[in-house]
């Protein structure tokens, strides 16, 4: 579909708060809990846990105000650095990270990772522990060359992308260059880490409908190994859920690492 038809997530009016209470909250008539918070977290957990990926330094250049998936980062991870696009998104993180009045509450994510863990008990030191890894929180600009334009970063150890590669890209050639600049930010041997969208052609904001550039598994994978990628681990989850909300097919996980 022509994504001229449906807004961007980039250059509209984004209402990060309302899509946290849509697609991320423990309301009862969150349609898809068990795929936008259940499901990263515990690949996330896996693929942390497994042993390969930690170092020093991660950058999370995803989508929205989202922060679930990066519990368990916390723990491999000292210094964690939040990309975003979207003031909105930012001042939302911000609330969240200094406790402000009104912040999203992420206590059924901190209980749920804590539930997986085995340790239910401790879900206020987990939160604790990622508002300390998160050193910086920057502003972004897809158009620039440079992510961060004037803001120099230092080469991460590991880059994570959350459902974004996909709605800031309108076509294939967009998102390989969005692509490359996302991986500059890489170490040699780096690791990447995509959670995406599989088959999407929209996904809706309030009363507005924001554009997904369609791909499938095959695509990202010859993104992936095209551009030097090794890839290591890969799962597809199906949709299950009957909404309009959006139109995916199936949500995908993949890690890799950076060869040269």
């Amino acid at each position: 579909m022509d994504c001229s038809s449906h807004k961007l997530y980039h250059v509209h009016d984004f209402d990060s708060r309302a899509n946290l209470d849509t697609y991320f909250s423990d309301k009862a008539e969150m349609v898809f809990g068990e795929k936008t918070v259940e499901f990263p977290m515990e690949k996330f957990h896996y693929i942390f846990n497994a042993g390969r990926i930690k170092g020093k330094v991660l950058y999370d250049i995803s989508f929205g105000s989202i922060i679930h998936h990066l519990y368990s980062a916390s723990e491999f991870f000292k210094e964690i650095s939040v990309l975003r696009f979207n003031e909105k998104c930012i001042m939302e993180l911000n609330k969240w990270l200094h406790m402000r009045t009104g912040a999203f509450v992420w206590d059924h994510a901190s209980t749920y990772i804590k539930e997986m863990e085995g340790k239910s008990d401790q879900c206020q030191d987990k939160e604790i522990m990622l508002k300390m890894a998160i050193k910086y929180i920057v502003k972004c600009d897809i158009e620039k060359e440079n992510l961060t334009d004037s803001v120099v970063l230092p080469q991460a150890d590991c880059v994570i992308s959350a459902w974004l590669l996909e709605v800031l890209s309108k076509d294939q050639d967009d998102y390989l260059i969005n692509f490359k600049k996302f991986t500059r930010l890489l170490k040699p041997r780096g690791y990447l880490i995509i959670l995406g969208i599989l088959n999407a052609t929209y996904f809706t904001g309030g009363q507005d409908r924001f554009h997904i550039f369609k791909y499938d598994e095959n695509y990202l994978r010859k993104v992936l190994t095209g551009e030097g990628f090794i890839i290591d681990h890969c799962d597809v989850l199906k949709r299950k859920a009957v909404s309009d909300l959006a139109d995916y097919e199936a949500m995908v996980f993949i890690s890799a690492y950076k060869e040269k």
